[in-house]
């Protein structure tokens, strides 16, 4: 993806800011928050979001006429590498911003638009994703979350698990099954349910490195107005699946702009260890580098392709892509700095960013859609090999 001189201008308008606003009372915010780190520094990082937004750093790509700034995916690209680079810390508007703010804008009525934009650009109120259930999990059409009408209002019943931030977010957008009887993909429909109401309670889920950032979420009998369904009732399949490939979008290559932070941070450790002596592990990290230049060069690919010759699969190639890669690098992070890996480095359980790395990256290739259903949207739509089962 080529740069013009005005994409030029505009990295250099977003370094300077993020260098000249990076200070005084944002300055110890550098690299707080990310994966497995989400409690860290909340109310700083809420602080430094609302920042961005009064500043016009918010919702870039989104049309001007909802409150964006219109930016190109090349200039989103730009604003993401510079954000990830300048190591400001992870943003906790990023749910609202990037997946419901887009879908609402597709499929959301006017008044929906209203309602929920501008608090959402202004980081006013916070989302979580009402998707996973004990049940269904990356099997996401197999969800069983009720909700039925009574009046003017949704009532839901049911259970939500892995749900990120529940515990500070105002809003959830929920898939639920809104026909009885119906099955898979059919009768499922898309609402936007308040959080702060005695029908909905959240309990944390402690995990191995020690953070709390999933939820289980239950819904007892949880209520909202009947105007807040985005897209027709029982048209939620179709919605869910688009705020998915919001997902997957240009802040993808933020990401990797913080995986290569970690290869070269671990690349030097095994200078200073002496680790790089061994030829063998020399040779990971070298095979770590070309994964992320292969990554990175599938990520631009992708993002700059005709929609209309695209088979709906790039997501899903991406997706494997990176969680696989990282949940190496956290192997080869362990590997590199040897026995002490094991070793917490203070009590009663103090991790150093390697062992945090490794054990929450497990997870990298579960959540977001496992793997293995990933490897069957790709083998099924691109490949064209035969459906398989579903019970």
């Amino acid at each position: 993806m080529r740069s013009s001189p005005e994409d030029e201008q505009f990295r250099r308008r977003i370094r300077e800011w993020l260098t000249d606003n990076l200070t005084g009372r944002f300055a110890a915010l550098h690299g707080a928050g990310g994966p497995g780190r989400e409690h860290e520094a909340h109310a700083e990082r809420l602080a430094w979001n609302r920042h961005l937004a009064a500043a016009g750093w918010t919702c870039l790509g989104w049309p001007r006429e909802h409150g964006g700034r219109g930016a190109t995916l090349a200039q989103q690209v730009i604003f993401y590498e510079e954000y990830a680079r300048s190591g400001a810390p992870a943003r906790v508007g990023y749910l609202g911003e990037e997946l419901l703010g887009p879908t609402l804008i597709a499929f959301g009525t006017p008044a929906q638009q209203r309602r929920f934009l501008e608090p959402i650009r202004t980081v006013q109120e916070l989302w979580c994703q009402g998707y996973s259930e004990p049940g269904a999990g990356s099997d996401l059409a197999a969800v069983s979350t009720a909700a039925r009408r009574d009046g003017d209002r949704w009532v839901i019943t049911g259970q939500k698990v892995w749900t990120s931030l529940a515990v500070e977010a105002d809003w959830c957008f929920v898939l639920a099954r809104t026909e009885p009887g119906s099955q898979r993909g059919e009768g499922l429909s898309y609402l936007l349910v308040p959080m702060r109401q005695k029908g909905i309670t959240v309990r944390p889920i402690r995990q191995l490195t020690g953070g709390s950032e999933f939820n289980e979420v239950f819904f007892d009998d949880a209520r909202t107005h009947g105007s807040l369904v985005v897209g027709e009732p029982g048209d939620g399949w179709r919605v869910a699946r688009a705020t998915l490939a919001f997902e997957r979008g240009a802040a993808t290559l933020g990401q990797q702009i913080g995986f290569e932070r970690e290869l070269r941070r671990l690349a030097e450790v095994a200078r200073q260890t002496g680790a790089a002596a061994d030829p063998l592990l020399r040779n990971r990290l070298g095979r770590a580098w070309i994964g992320l230049e292969a990554m990175r060069a599938h990520a631009l690919r992708t993002l700059a392709a005709d929609p209309g010759e695209a088979t709906g699969t790039e997501p899903s190639v991406l997706k494997l892509l990176w969680s696989r890669w990282h949940q190496e690098l956290g192997e080869l992070a362990m590997d590199v700095l040897g026995a002490p890996s094991m070793v917490a480095r203070g009590a009663p359980y103090d991790l150093d960013e390697w062992q945090r790395l490794f054990l929450f990256s497990r997870a990298d290739t579960i959540y977001g859609g496992s793997d293995e259903i990933q490897r069957t949207i790709i083998a099924e739509r691109a490949l064209g090999l035969p459906r398989q089962a579903r019970a």
